[in-house]
């Protein structure tokens, strides 16, 4: 891939599952269950507010500021799709 990866769509997929669409057209439903650890993913454990995700910035966050490098994202997703 010759530009960074960047989140250019989102669907919540139940629990704590994401259907992400890249820049390049990979998609892939990641699994965030996996970072949800440490003091800012914590309010992301409940459901009500992990499903109130949104994209900036070529990524998933939330309004307290989680979010996860969109590389990871990338390399997740493309790992779903070939599964």
């Amino acid at each position: 891939m010759n530009t960074l990866p960047a989140v250019v769509g989102a669907d919540y997929r139940g629990e704590f599952r994401i259907r992400l669409v890249f820049n390049d057209g990979v998609e892939g439903v990641v699994d965030f269950s996996d970072w949800l650890n440490g003091p800012v993913f914590e309010p992301l454990k409940e459901p009500a507010y992990f499903a109130r995700f949104f994209v900036d910035g070529g990524t998933v966050a939330w309004p307290n500021g989680a979010d996860i490098a969109p590389e990871t994202l990338y390399e997740r997703a493309k790992a779903s799709e070939a599964a």
